[in-house]
């Protein structure tokens, strides 16, 4: 029973790879891709950062952290909008990456947020970003530097293979 499953994991893993053109860092059973970043104006203190995360497991895993030498400080955040007021808010115990779903990391919802930026986000660079998993542990990753007020990265023309 064990090989079917590692079967069908690996020919989901093989689906997701196909299906998309973004770059994919793989940890255990997680699957990163669309990884990148706002520009930021001169002298700005803060931005976010942007994944999205496949799990492909039959167990959940949870982002608990992450920290990169671009900020002072980062944490996984919360946006949200409660009566037209906007709320940013850490989450402390971290996000959790259900087994077999995708969740993702975007504007205007949950995010990495740098803050006490040692110098901009310059677009066209790379922000390096070590996330934490419990399960899948560290893993490495390059967030491209889209323009300034992007709503999305266009990721056709890259493809990293990190394994």
């Amino acid at each position: 029973m064990k090989l079917w499953t590692s079967v069908a994991a690996a020919a989901a893993l093989t689906l997701v790879s196909l299906s998309s053109f973004a770059a994919d860092y793989k940890a255990g059973d997680l699957t990163l891709s669309k990884t990148w970043t706002r520009a930021t104006p001169p002298k700005a203190k803060a931005g976010g950062g942007f994944v999205e995360i496949v799990n492909s497991g039959s167990e959940a895993d949870r982002l608990v952290a992450a920290s990169s030498d671009v900020a002072a400080k980062v944490e996984i955040h919360e946006m949200s909008v409660t009566d037209g007021v906007m709320k940013m808010r850490e989450l402390e115990d971290g996000i959790e990456i259900p087994a077999g779903e995708t969740v993702t990391l975007q504007p205007g919802g949950l995010h990495i947020m740098f803050m006490g930026l040692n110098k901009s986000f310059e677009e066209g660079a790379t922000v390096p970003v070590v996330l934490t998993f419990e399960k899948a542990g560290d893993v490495a990753i390059d967030l491209d530097v889209a323009k300034m007020g992007a709503k999305s990265m266009d990721h056709g023309h890259k493809n990293h293979n990190h394994n």
